[in-house]
């Protein structure tokens, strides 16, 4: 157990921080500071407060986004070790976990959290970034990391075995 823990961890924190970053220069080109994508996140769980909260919001923002993280990671894992199937089509099963994350995170996470709803519609471009960014930020990374750490456990069982 403790290496599927440690590899949800490895594997959540690179899929967090390849999400965030890209979120952090999609967003720096729109104008929004990473302090606000930040603040942001954090108003899922506190609010409008967030937005007068400084440091404290920032960090709990950060919290927050890899919390969410290491959680699609847990998921992914768990059901890789129940369905086999997932691990021998990596690709395929992290490109559909990625849209499956963008349609549970924007279509029910997102409107029973406490974020401020966007003043006017979401953008084309801007759904499209939040598809693809979900795609190749979380779903291929957990779901080709998840393989890679299936591939060498079982590896390493064998190698026991025989000895």
């Amino acid at each position: 157990m403790a290496r599927k823990t440690r590899a949800i961890f490895w594997i959540g924190l690179v899929a967090g921080t390849l999400d965030i970053t890209e979120n952090l220069v999609f967003n720096h080109f729109r104008g929004i500071s990473a302090w606000r994508v930040f603040q942001y996140i954090a108003s899922g769980l506190i609010g409008m407060k967030s937005f007068q909260s400084g440091w404290n919001s920032v960090a709990l923002g950060v919290a927050i986004h890899y919390a969410i993280a290491l959680t699609w990671t847990g998921i992914f894992l768990f059901a890789a070790l129940k369905f086999p199937t997932i691990t021998r089509r990596p690709v395929l099963s992290g490109v559909i976990y990625g849209c499956l994350v963008y349609l549970i995170m924007t279509f029910m996470v997102l409107p029973l959290s406490g974020v401020p709803h966007p003043p006017a519609a979401i953008t084309v471009a801007s759904r499209i970034n939040a598809v693809l960014a979900l795609i190749f930020c979380i779903g291929l990374p957990i779901s080709l990391l998840t393989r890679k750490v299936e591939t060498y456990g079982t590896q390493s069982r064998q190698i026991k075995s025989d000895q």
